[in-house]
């Protein structure tokens, strides 16, 4: 079927056009063997009942007093998973990542959609009160945030090393029949040696709307501010 019926396209710009759109149907039927890979996977290991720190629901209170949640305890119902974004903020990474804060920027407004079907929370190793100082400025009303600077959990998931740097991380969680919370699967950014950034890209809709462009994405990266 053509794409446009727009007049006077060369017989060159139609035949380029008809053999993007076969790769842009491979690539879908790809990303869809991609994703029931993924779905199949068994079952990871139990892990521990992860201890994180929450503030008041409303990011805008005062100095309520912040109360402790464990990882068992963000799941809402029966047969619903998790997925945990490690946001790069904290210890080593004084400043928030300008990436991280995109990413979350959209995820503030789909996290409604999504927590019909799945629960997500936003974890940091930074302090609560500059936790939600950041999302308050950024207007991230729709995300659950928590601290985590305090405990393990983003060294066990693989999102901080020893030394307190950070890295952009997505964790899912499940549970199993018997209760136990399981890790069921985890990406970086890097991928492999010589693959860097492109491990989360399809969860933004950024870098995708830049590369139906001519110029692409190039070299362009997030900014906390333009």
């Amino acid at each position: 079927m053509r794409q446009t019926n727009l007049t006077g396209e060369p017989a060159e710009y139609v035949s380029a056009r008809e053999e993007l759109r076969a790769a842009e149907i491979e690539l879908m039927r790809h990303r869809e063997r991609v994703a029931d890979l993924r779905r199949r996977l068994p079952l990871g290991p139990v892990v521990d009942d992860y201890v994180f720190e929450e503030g008041p629901a409303d990011l805008a209170a005062g100095d309520e007093p912040v109360r402790t949640v464990r990882l068992s305890e963000l799941f809402t119902g029966p047969g619903r998973d998790l997925i945990v974004y490690h946001f790069m903020y904290g210890k080593t990474q004084t400043e928030p990542c300008p990436m991280c804060t995109m990413w979350l920027d959209g995820f503030n407004g789909v996290a409604h959609h999504v927590t019909q079907n799945a629960d997500m929370v936003i974890v940091a190793a930074a302090g609560l009160p500059t936790l939600r100082a950041h999302a308050r400025n950024r207007k991230w009303t729709n995300l659950r945030l928590l601290g985590a600077g305090a405990g393990t959990f983003k060294y066990d998931l693989g999102s901080e090393d020893a030394e307190g740097n950070q890295d952009s991380t997505v964790s899912v969680f499940t549970r199993d029949d018997s209760g136990s919370v399981r890790h069921f699967y985890s990406v970086h950014p890097r991928m492999s040696d010589d693959i860097d950034q492109r491990g989360i890209d399809l969860l933004s809709p950024v870098w995708h709307l830049l590369d139906l462009t001519r110029n692409g994405r190039g070299d362009w990266y997030a900014a906390l501010s333009y």
